[in-house]
């Protein structure tokens, strides 16, 4: 899904320009007449949906200045660009301590909104990220901070919305990488143990021989090489929250000791004289399927019910494209802050190259792509040159390798070894050439027009597909009502999918 700009302005002709000029730059947009539309858009369901606002200072009943202030009291972060035909410096001033993001004067040119709604997505992404790492140090993160536009991903955050409200265990089910640890600690952060320890084990990564001191601790002396008391982890998250990530790769003797303490409350430390009362939540994780694990005895049955009491499973990326470009704005601001680069954003051509990619490896892979691509850039966009691996394993994009220049030989003297070849210049990057899988084509084969029904038919087959069988979205998107959408469907043949889609987002 694109970016999303929220044009505010009571002039339609304003409203036109305005629009085409975004849309040309590779952005979706929305359009309010007045300020209170503005806010009933912003502050409603679809508010997460708007990336940036372009907003006119001078309106009837509410200007642009109550609605940025009433954006504040509600506490809405959006980016907002402020036009006026007046520009004052006193009107500069009091937009920006009122929260605007930048100032452009009408007529604005596309150049300067370019490079102004680019200033600001990278801004707005930036301090989102600087917020959302502080709240993940101080253990308040909550799920506005989960970047996403998804309705599967919006089903997992209800889940974990009303888990939070208890102390019920949770198991995080998903492939590795899918953002399990933050969906957890996002859990943590809207219960009342925010702000409380939480403590993460990776039961994967410890040697079998210690998973029962790691987890429960040990008394010094209790075996070879015990030099100090160790508390475990269960006491340290005492209080708060105990993250048990990959919990499938406990060892059978492990997983025994784990049933007593969520069942009694209380570890048996090793070499200890008597057990220690803990009051710890319970989040569990795993990317294995546990029940298939249950069958073949590699994991206790009792224990397995123990952990499954609310179950989340939180879909891979591949299955909510929507929000890597999201995803990769925020990455792409925080590790350019990192490494002192003046990044302005991704362009729409390597950002529809990353929202096409299936990625197997999930958040983790695209947060490590990102970090590589702003590693490379010497420009102030990530292009596509930036992805080449990407590129090469997606459809509609092609790598080509400029030929390498011949190597060139040293003069040779007489009498001493042959001329040996001087090392060749640095081989040339290969370039990204894009054929753009969206379009459309207007001759047939014969080279005469196609016909409006067959041009019709693609738009509406690419839609299907392009939107993920989303009626509604489909439906605006076109232009066209949703009882028509569905009439050209069955006309198409198309019906049975879009309509179990959309009962399956319902």
């Amino acid at each position: 899904m694109t970016t999303t700009a929220l044009i505010v302005d009571d002039d339609p002709i304003q409203r036109r320009l305005l629009d085409s000029m975004i849309n040309r730059l590779g952005y979706s947009t929305r359009m309010a007449e007045r300020g209170e539309q503005a806010l009933e858009i912003l502050t409603g369901p679809e508010g997460d949906q708007i990336d940036i606002v372009v907003l006119d200072l001078v309106m009837p009943d509410l200007d642009g200045m109550g609605v940025l202030a009433r954006l504040r009291q509600a506490g809405k972060a959006v980016p907002v660009i402020v036009q006026t035909a007046h520009g004052s410096i006193e009107t500069v001033i009091s937009a920006m301590r009122a929260g605007a993001s930048d100032f452009v004067v009408k007529p604005v040119g596309a150049e300067r909104l370019a490079v102004s709604i680019k200033n600001a997505l990278r801004t707005g992404a930036l301090e989102d990220e600087i917020r959302r790492i502080n709240r993940h140090a101080q253990g308040t993160l909550t799920f506005k901070d989960l970047v996403t536009r998804s309705p599967e991903m919006a089903r997992v955050i209800r889940l974990g919305e009303r888990a939070a409200k208890s102390n019920i265990p949770v198991l995080l089910e998903g492939e590795s990488g899918v953002g399990k640890e933050l969906l957890a600690r996002a859990i943590q952060g809207s219960s009342e143990r925010r702000g409380k320890p939480f403590v993460t084990v990776n039961c994967g990564a410890i040697p079998d021989n210690l998973v029962e001191s790691i987890l429960f601790g040990h008394e010094k002396g209790s075996f070879t090489g015990a030099t100090e008391r160790h508390v475990g982890k269960f006491v340290e998250a005492n209080g708060g929250t105990l993250f048990l990530d990959e919990v499938g790769d406990l060892p059978l003797d492990a997983q025994v000791k784990l049933l007593r303490a969520i069942q009694e409350g209380e570890v048996d430390p090793v070499g200890g004289r008597k057990t220690v009362k803990v009051d710890v939540r319970l989040v569990s994780a795993t990317n294995a399927n546990l029940i298939e694990a249950v069958k073949q005895g590699r994991f206790r049955e009792d224990l397995f019910y123990r952990l499954n009491v609310f179950p989340i499973t939180i879909p891979p990326l591949r299955g909510r494209r929507e929000d890597v470009p999201d995803l990769a704005r925020r990455f792409m601001a925080r590790f350019a802050a990192e490494e002192g680069k003046r990044l302005r954003g991704i362009t729409a051509e390597a950002s529809a190259l990353l929202s096409s990619y299936p990625w197997p490896g999930n958040v983790r892979q695209l947060e490590n792509a990102v970090f590589r691509a702003v590693v490379l850039c010497d420009g102030d966009e990530l292009t596509l040159d930036e992805f080449p691996q990407i590129a090469a394993q997606v459809d509609g994009f092609e790598i080509r390798v400029p030929p390498a220049a011949p190597p060139v030989f040293a003069p040779s003297v007489y009498g001493m070894t042959p001329p040996q070849p001087r090392a060749a210049e640095e081989p040339p990057a290969p370039v990204i050439e894009l054929r753009d899988p969206s379009r459309m084509t207007l001759l047939d084969e014969n080279g005469d027009v196609r016909t409006l029904a067959a041009l019709e038919e693609e738009a509406i087959r690419f839609a299907l597909g392009h939107y993920r069988s989303h009626m509604t979205e489909m439906a605006r998107k076109l232009g066209i009502g949703r009882s028509t959408l569905y009439r050209k469907l069955k006309e198409l043949g198309l019906d049975d999918s879009g309509e179990q889609a959309d009962e399956a987002a319902a």
